[in-house]
């Protein structure tokens, strides 16, 4: 079809990368225009329908993700923070869309995305799940409604092989909480506890990460005020759910003026 947007993959072998793969694959409006992996992966050369089980592709998973770059409408990242940065340059370089899932950014990574978004569409999120970005939004409202006279805990718990904690949608969350009680989220936010704390701080959002097993991902925010509690929880029992979201982050980009772009816009949830 003429009109189904061609769609990258950088990272392609990864864990991630062959759920975006699969996800491309079974979505008719976009079809699988390149996919790359970092030079010296055993991997390179191989058809990337054929490394997630499906009929050959006709595209080869190669190690130059600039030449990919200037071929397709849109890449999806989900690789490591310093990776997203410089691929941001490059599809601010070749006027392709970016999708980047990327957690653990430090400010240096989402300058490189901002800048690049002077160029292009550019959505990020540190949780593509349609189902959390509901959550959000929510969170923000139930935050803005009751106030301070409830405290906010943050739980969450991931595989045991997740290298960084709080996760980030945990503190998407809570910077969602800050936005709905009007705060600055790093004057709020707790740190982890430990010994004698002594009594909680009126105001603060805390923050538990539990990791253990296969936990795709589970997260829940605690209100919890004088006789009573509100409990939001959304729990992940497929990792495809964070592809598909991507996937259709990258549909939505087509078309789209430069900017740097939420989930919440690709849902319409601030319309």
């Amino acid at each position: 079809m003429a009109d189904q947007l061609k769609i990258g993959i950088v990272g392609a072998a990864g864990r991630m990368g062959r759920m975006l793969l699969q996800a491309v694959a079974e979505n008719e409006n976009c079809v699988l225009g390149g996919a790359s992996e970092a030079n010296g992966s055993p991997h390179i050369g191989m058809d990337a329908g054929l490394l997630v089980g499906n009929r050959e592709s006709g595209v080869l998973i190669n190690g130059d993700a600039a030449a990919m770059f200037a071929g397709v409408d849109a890449v999806i990242d989900f690789t490591v923070p310093a990776a997203t940065a410089a691929h941001a340059k490059l599809a601010a370089d070749t006027g392709c869309a970016l999708i980047a899932g990327t957690t653990g950014l430090e400010e240096v990574h989402r300058a490189a995305l901002e800048q690049a978004a002077k160029c292009v569409p550019v959505v990020w999120a540190s949780n593509m799940s349609s189902g959390v970005n509901l959550m959000f939004a929510i969170t923000e409202r139930v935050a803005r409604a009751l106030g301070s006279d409830f405290d906010i805990e943050i739980v969450e718990m991931h595989h045991k092989h997740k290298v960084d904690a709080p996760s980030g949608t945990a503190l998407s969350l809570g910077e969602a909480a800050a936005r709905g009680r009007d705060v600055d989220f790093d004057s709020v936010k707790a740190g982890p506890r430990e010994g004698i704390t002594g009594a909680r701080e009126r105001g603060k959002i805390g923050f538990a990460a539990l990791r253990g097993g296969d936990v795709v991902g589970e997260h829940s925010v605690i209100f919890a005020g004088m006789g009573e509690r509100i409990e939001l929880t959304h729990r992940a029992t497929d990792r495809g759910i964070f592809a598909r979201g991507a996937v259709r982050a990258a549909r939505w980009t087509e078309g789209r003026k430069p900017g740097f772009y939420a989930m919440a816009d690709v849902l319409g949830l601030d319309e």
